[in-house]
């Protein structure tokens, strides 16, 4: 599936709101916050990554991070429940971990947001 331009969480108020009402997961290579919209109805997830140069590392580090936790997302958004908005923080390891590891972690991210919605 592709990752379309409207599966972006982009708008700040959207994303302050995913963080601070959000439920956060802890997933040792990134930290996920996900919250269902109340409009949410047949829409597709959306998502916003992060990665700080304090947690990541310089500029090809944090977008090499992100293009791997953009790319799990858009394997795997079908698992998530529609109308739910994330927000995927990166931390160092999301470089590190084989890709295969940070997929997994991702998969039981989701399936635990399935699960507790």
């Amino acid at each position: 599936m592709r990752f379309r331009p409207e599966q972006h969480l982009s708008r700040q108020s959207d994303i302050r709101a995913v963080r601070e009402r959000g439920v956060r997961r802890d997933c040792r290579a990134f930290t996920l916050w996900s919250l269902r919209r109340p409009e949410a109805g047949t829409t597709k997830p959306r998502i916003c990554t992060a990665a700080s140069a304090a947690a990541v590392g310089g500029a090809i580090l944090r977008n090499r991070a992100k293009r791997r936790l953009r790319e799990v997302f858009r394997k795997h958004q079908q698992e998530l429940p529609p109308g739910v908005d994330l927000l995927v923080s990166a931390r160092a390891a999301v470089n590190r971990w084989p890709y295969a590891e940070l997929e997994q972690k991702f998969v039981e991210a989701c399936r635990h947001i399935g699960s507790s919605s």
